[in-house]
């Protein structure tokens, strides 16, 4: 076979970019022989598990790179539906697919926990993760109910966090000059939607730079606009941004560099910082957050530039906002 069969739903899924589908059980099919994933060969869960998955199987493949990272999560709509996941790797020109799978270069599975596990919370979504080093594979993800389930609406959320880039055309980037003036703080008003899409974050994570990880990065793939200012010797800047609309995702980065440097992202190698502020992914102890961004840079001897960056979060591509460039 040189494709996957047609009920095997091919998803897009590309490097370093947040994706996500949405589904329902009822689209799949119950599976009678489980033998499967217990064979040494593939190792995927114990057949005293095969209850967590006698529900409908729907099943997907993707692309895995090499020098990659993959986190799958399935979280079904409704927080008291029982689902389980499970996600396997394959040679790039094989396409089996369960029940008739005799092997596999790995298989994660995640369901419903029989016991309480030490030091760990289990809710109702469900996530496994692959990884690829030299080589590319093909993947076959398997979103399932358990206890026999057969419906349940769901939204498959899937990380790619990889070495290889996004090819895609880079437009030119919007940039705009702004006033920093010690003492004061000036504001400037944005839209997203005179911005663009930077299509290689891979900057923002070298070490040399070390703005964000790259396990953000979908943070920052909606449009951006960029500023450029001055921060003097011996003072701190801070730089915040504040949606019109407070359900809008922003996110928002600062680096700086020497005053006669030319250096611009997406081909940016060093920079004396970076700083960034997005949507947290769980709650920090003693804080709240709002719509709001905020980073801060500081000078001590030499005056430097600074590059900023106003992006959407997810995909966002409009959204007007006010930046405010606070020196003291």
């Amino acid at each position: 076979m040189a494709q996957f069969p047609s009920h095997v739903t091919s998803l897009n899924v590309k490097p370093n970019e947040n994706f996500s589908v949405k589904g329902n059980l009822s689209s799949g099919q119950q599976m009678s022989d489980l033998l499967w994933a217990a064979r040494s060969s593939v190792a995927c869960f114990p057949g005293t598990q095969n209850s967590k998955f006698t529900g409908n199987h729907v099943l997907y493949s993707m692309e895995l790179p090499p020098k990659s990272e993959l986190k799958i999560t399935v979280v079904p709509d409704n927080p008291n539906d029982n689902f389980s996941l499970y996600a396997y790797q394959i040679g790039t020109t094989n396409y089996s697919t369960v029940p008739d799978l005799n092997s596999c270069v790995s298989c994660e599975a995640d369901y419903k926990w029989d016991y309480p596990k030490r030091g760990k919370t289990q809710d109702h979504s469900r996530s496994v993760a692959l990884n690829a080093i030299n080589n590319p594979y093909n993947v076959v993800i398997g979103v399932v109910g358990a206890e026999s389930s057969i419906s349940g609406s769901y939204a498959l959320k899937i990380e790619l966090v990889s070495a290889i880039t996004n090819n895609a055309t880079q437009k030119p980037l919007k940039i705009y000059t702004a006033t920093a003036q010690k003492g004061k703080t000036l504001a400037y008003a944005g839209n997203l939607a005179d911005g663009v899409v930077i299509q290689n974050l891979s900057w923002a994570s070298k070490s040399s730079v070390a703005c964000f990880p790259a396990t953000q990065n979908h943070k920052f793939t909606g449009n951006q606009i960029i500023y450029i200012t001055e921060i003097p010797a011996h003072s701190i800047m801070d730089i915040s941004i504040i949606p019109d609309n407070p359900n809008a995702n922003m996110s928002l980065w600062a680096y700086q560099v020497g005053t006669t440097s030319t250096a611009m992202v997406p081909d940016l190698n060093s920079c004396v910082s970076c700083e960034a502020d997005h949507k947290w992914d769980y709650p920090k102890r003693g804080k709240t957050q709002d719509h709001t961004r905020t980073v801060s840079l500081n000078a001590i001897n030499n005056p430097y530039k600074v590059v900023i960056g106003v992006a959407g979060a997810d995909g966002l591509k409009e959204g007007k906002f006010k930046i405010q460039i606070k020196v003291q």
